[in-house]
C-alpha cells in the first residue's frame, strides 16, 4: 500500500466513524486536542496521521479492538492483538461451537489452538490416533501444538520430509515475531530453532520453500503407515483484516490421502485426555 493509499484508506474510515458515532470535526478535534483543520486535512487525505494520534482517535470515537485495529492498518500500522481469553465466561458460546465442531469432524483427528498454538480443544479421533501412536501417558502431557510438531517423541517422528515442514513452521514464526516482536514469540522461536530435529540451515530451506496451509504424515495404523495430510485453518471474525485485526483461533485437521479409509476404529473405546469435552 503506497502512501497515498494509506492516506485515503484512512480518511475513509475516520470519516466512516465519525458518520457513526455522530461526531463533528469539531468535536473530535477536541476530544484529541487537535484542530478541525488537522481532522478535516486526515479526511481529505493530505495529511497522515501518527500511530498515537490514531489510537487517540479510536479512543475518542469509542471504537473496540477489532475497529481500532482496522484504524490502525489503514494507517499503515500494525495492529494491537493479544491472545483470547478462551476460558471467559462471556465465550461459553465460542467454546461451545467449536467442540460442535470437533465432534462433527470425527473420526477425522481435529484440535483447536490459539496465536501462540496452545492446545484448546481435542476431538475423540485426535485422541484415538495419538493414543496408539505415542501413548496415553504422553498423550495427556501435550499442551502446545509446534512443540509436538517439533518432539521426534510427538508428532515430530510421523512427518514426511520433517526438515523442510519444521523449517517452513519456523520461519512463520520467525516473521511473526519480526512483526509481534512479543517477548512469548521470541521465546517459542529460540526454544523450537534449538530441537534437535531442526536443520542448520533452516532460514535457506525456508526461503526456497512457500508456505503451505497443510503437509504430509505418514502414520501406522495397524502395521501399515498410511499417508495423512494436515490441514490448517482460521476460525476469525468477519471484516477486510479479520485475521489481523482480531486475536483468532486456528483448526488443525488431519485428513487421510485415501479417501476409502475407514477411521472409525479411532473413536471407539473408553477415550479421555484433559482436552476432550465430549
Amino acid at each position: 500500500m503506497s502512501e497515498t493509499d494509506s492516506n485515503l484508506a484512512f480518511a475513509r474510515f475516520l470519516k466512516f466513524w465519525r458518520g457513526v458515532h455522530s461526531v463533528s470535526q469539531e468535536q473530535l478535534s477536541d476530544r484529541i486536542d487537535s484542530s478541525p483543520r488537522h481532522i478535516s486535512r486526515l479526511e481529505n487525505g493530505s495529511s497522515r496521521p501518527s500511530q498515537s494520534m490514531v489510537t487517540e482517535i479510536a479512543s475518542a470515537l469509542h471504537l473496540g479492538q477489532r475497529d481500532s485495529n482496522h484504524l490502525l492498518i489503514a494507517a499503515g500500522f500494525l495492529p494491537t492483538t493479544g491472545e483470547l481469553d478462551f476460558q471467559a465466561p462471556e465465550l461459553k458460546w465460542l467454546r461451545k461451537t467449536m467442540t460442535l465442531s470437533l465432534k462433527a469432524l470425527d473420526p477425522y483427528p481435529a484440535i483447536i489452538i490459539n496465536e501462540s498454538s496452545d492446545i484448546l480443544m481435542v476431538n475423540r479421533g485426535w485422541v484415538g490416533l495419538f493414543n496408539q501412536t505415542i501413548g496415553k501417558t504422553a498423550l495427556d502431557r501435550v499442551s502446545n501444538n509446534l512443540e509436538f510438531l517439533f518432539s521426534r517423541q510427538g508428532a515430530g517422528s510421523l512427518i514426511s520430509g520433517w526438515e523442510d515442514t519444521l523449517s517452513v513452521i519456523l520461519m512463520s514464526l520467525e516473521q511473526k515475531t519480526l512483526f509481534s516482536d512479543n517477548q512469548r514469540d521470541h521465546e517459542m522461536r529460540d526454544r523450537l530453532a534449538e530441537h534437535e530435529n531442526v536443520p542448520a540451515d533452516w532460514r535457506q530451506r525456508a526461503a526456497k520453500l512457500e508456505p503451505l496451509s497443510s503437509f504430509r504424515m505418514q502414520i501406522n495404523l495397524n502395521g501399515e503407515l498410511k499417508r495423512f495430510i494436515s490441514l490448517h485453518s482460521t476460525v476469525s471474525t468477519m471484516g477486510p483484516a479479520a485475521v489481523l485485526s482480531r486475536p483468532s483461533l486456528h483448526m488443525n485437521t488431519l485428513y487421510p490421502e485415501d479417501a476409502r479409509l475407514d477411521l472409525s476404529q479411532l473413536c471407539e473405546g473408553d477415550l479421555s485426555h484433559p482436552l476432550l469435552h465430549y
